[in-house]
């Protein structure tokens, strides 16, 4: 540890000196503390990190809202129809409640009884699997001829599960996203159907070949969107990290697992790097190095900001804040890009805003060691928002572009459910099934189609098609 040297047997020079080195000392380990101090400061309101991360022991940050306080008020909104329980013209049964055969004041007996009121009650039916023997018969003719019957198309075991049973497997672990003992469970007590896990696998590997085409054909359509989503996340898969790659667009969602993240996975899928639209992603630089247009998430914008802001207290991220909200809800009031004389003054403020952070952020000197000199954070942010500002800004002036890449976020939060629940995947073929039957469960559940009756429909031959378009 060192010690303070004797003062007194410094000379002039020799204290201007230690005063410079301790000087520089103070300064250096006051950035490293501001550093620390801002990583500690981080959470999912303030950075990309998730909420799940924010932890039990500290309150939870509230999200920043993008809607307009009191624009709509609260519960239904107007022209909404709802979904209150409503009475049925034909009961599937009736009960009915007579009052007692004699009058209860002068023991008359009474006359026929009239219905003056009725209520229903909504409720399942007694809940059991139903098992079909399929026997095929025989017979001889007279001349010596035997025939035979035939076992209808998918009955090829002595014992097996129908298609009901095989649809409720798969919506269960791919939708509801529960793991495969719990599902064989659930299968038990619900349908008195238990299964063990391997049955759960088989019943999915089976899925996944009856629509791996139907998912093809709906990455090839992704490839001629006009704008589609990008993200990815990382998935662990026996111990190791794989990552689950997605491209979705309002009407379809295509996922996709592979052990890289970017530039290798790309190529392997082959969807990315046919993609000649406007591809809306978080500014990850394997996204940048695509053939297409690009737009950048907002919403990481604002959570960078907002750090900024309220970390290291810089005023001029407020201002930018204000600025691309009130863009977006002047998009959003149009349904439309904005005209070049609102693009213009927006940009101009924007410009102005971005040099009032270089003012409040100096340029780091040259270090003189290899590669770039660290800048501050602040400073990196704004490099960024003015290199890429026609991306920043895209929302605006081309159509269809959104503010937010919420849709791709949306489509990985899913399965991050199902690892925490389940704990990852025992093999990378597992990931791959889950991809494959995710893919065209999300894209069926945003087109309002009954899963369940489409998976059904499936396990008969005839998966239901997704509109494309």
């Amino acid at each position: 540890m060192e010690t303070l040297p004797d003062l007194e047997r410094l000379g002039a020079a020799e204290k201007d000196a230690l005063i410079g080195d301790l000087w520089a000392r103070v300064v250096a380990l006051t950035a490293t503390v501001a550093e620390l101090q801002g990583r500690l400061a981080k959470n999912s309101r303030n950075s990309s990190k998730p909420p799940s991360s924010d932890g039990l022991n500290k309150p939870k940050p509230k999200p920043k809202s993008l809607r307009v306080r009191g624009a709509k008020p609260t519960g239904g909104q107007k022209g909404h129809t709802g979904h209150t329980l409503q009475r049925v013209a034909r009961p599937d049964r009736i009960e009915t409640h007579a009052p007692a055969s004699q009058c209860d004041t002068c023991d008359r007996p009474l006359g026929p009884a009239t219905v003056v009121e009725s209520r229903q009650v909504f409720d399942l039916p007694p809940l059991r699997g139903e098992v079909t023997e399929h026997q095929v018969l025989e017979t001889q003719c007279t001349c010596g001829a035997v025939h035979r019957g035939t076992f209808p198309a998918g009955v090829s075991a002595p014992v097996q599960y129908g298609p009901h049973s095989k649809a409720a497997v798969v919506q269960l672990t791919h939708h509801h996203m529960l793991p495969l003992a719990r599902t064989g469970e659930l299968m038990g007590d619900l349908f008195g159907l238990p299964m063990s896990d391997a049955t759960v696998l088989a019943i999915q590997a089976e899925a996944q070949a009856l629509l791996a085409p139907t998912v093809a054909a709906m990455g090839e359509a992704l490839k001629a969107a006009p704008v589609a989503h990008a993200d990815e996340t990382g998935m662990r898969v026996a111990g190791t990290l794989h990552w689950m790659h997605v491209l979705v667009t309002p009407l379809l969602t295509w996922l996709g697992a592979h052990p890289n993240r970017g530039k290798k996975a790309f190529d392997a899928f082959g969807l990315l790097t046919a993609f000649a639209g406007t591809l809306i992603h978080d500014g990850w630089k394997p996204y940048r190095e695509l053939a297409c247009k690009h737009g950048l998430c907002n919403a990481h914008h604002l959570r960078e900001l907002t750090y900024v802001f309220e970390q290291m207290g810089q005023a001029w991220a407020k201002c930018l804040i204000d600025l691309l909200v009130a863009a977006c809800h002047e998009v959003a009031a149009a349904g439309a890009p904005l005209p070049a004389e609102r693009i213009a003054h927006y940009r101009e403020v924007y410009d102005r805003i971005l040099t009032t952070g270089e003012t409040a952020n100096p340029r780091a000197p040259p270090s003189g060691k290899r590669g770039r000199t660290k800048q501050s954070k602040a400073l990196n942010l704004i490099d960024r928002l003015r290199l890429y500002a026609d991306d920043v800004w895209r929302f605006m002036t081309d159509p269809g572009v959104p503010f937010t890449n919420n849709l791709g976020e949306q489509a990985v939060r899913m399965p991050k459910v199902k690892q925490k629940v389940s704990g990852g995947f025992r093999t990378a073929g597992g990931l791959e099934t889950f991809c494959t039957i995710r893919s065209y469960l999300a894209t069926l559940h945003k087109q309002g189609t009954n899963l369940y009756l489409a998976l059904t429909l499936t396990f008969q031959g005839s998966p239901p098609q997704p509109r494309f378009e």
